[in-house]
């Protein structure tokens, strides 16, 4: 993919990106973005700067666009729910999809510790599409019935690493129990240490994950640098599955 015209997104994200002047896409926007469209579970190995947020934030925006249901004025029920480690990386996170979905008609907030919960309630109230939340508070508020998880379709771990270095772990999995079981699953994180592996191994749906991992080299783009392989879950390790070219399956 050479160009962001390439991978079929709506008009409107196009524009929108047309405005931000992006033109062609980073490998690991290449590569992610048509899996993801197709619905598969991704685990991307990608530290911050291989233009990851916008790998997993368009085509969510495409997909939820092509179906949208404006959320509940009376509980928020978000579609998207994307974890972040920081509150910093939470509202970087939600600025990208306000960006590049500036002309699509979805509502999105970030929540996080540290402030006050009352303008967060309130937002969520109004009804969400797409909400960007650290653990802690997003467990505060769905244990204070102000958020309901019952219709995510798109889950995201960003920087799984650094949360499981900040202890989130079991929040993680207290928040996934409150998920419905069909969803599309995505998780980047920088490295992939054993703990990462098993939490990648029990999120994914394994016949349908791809695991790409990029570094921050630039392009041309080698194999060794950048790998796309579909996988299986053995022992919370992801092995390569053997079929040839199974990604383009």
């Amino acid at each position: 993919m050479n160009s962001f015209n390439d991978f079929g997104l709506a008009e409107p994200i196009t524009r929108a990106l047309a405005q931000e002047q992006y033109t062609t896409p980073t490998p690991i926007q290449a590569d992610a973005i048509p899996i993801v469209m197709t619905g598969r579970d991704l685990v991307g190995i990608a530290q911050t700067g291989t233009g990851k947020t916008a790998a997993f934030a368009l085509p969510i925006l495409q997909r939820l666009s092509a179906g949208h249901q404006r959320g509940s004025r009376a509980h928020a029920k978000p579609r998207a729910l994307i974890l972040a480690p920081t509150r910093e990386l939470a509202v970087q996170i939600e600025e990208s999809f306000r960006t590049y979905g500036k002309h699509v008609h979805l509502r999105h907030t970030a929540i996080f510790g540290g402030v006050s919960q009352h303008h967060q309630v309130r937002a969520l109230q109004n009804g969400i599409d797409i909400l960007v939340a650290t653990p802690g508070r997003l467990l505060d508020l769905v244990k204070s019935n102000a958020l309901r998880l019952g219709e995510v379709e798109f889950l995201v771990l960003d920087e799984a690493d650094r949360m499981l270095d900040m202890g989130f772990i079991h929040d993680i999995r207290k928040i996934v129990a409150k998920l419905p079981a069909q969803r599309q699953t995505l998780l980047f994180s920088a490295t992939m240490p054993r703990e990462i592996a098993a939490l990648a191994a029990s999120l994914t749906r394994p016949a349908h994950a791809v695991i790409l991992t990029a570094s921050l080299r630039g392009a041309p783009r080698r194999a060794r640098d950048y790998r796309p392989f579909c996988c299986s879950a053995n022992e919370g390790t992801f092995q390569p599955n053997p079929r040839p070219n199974p990604c383009r399956a």
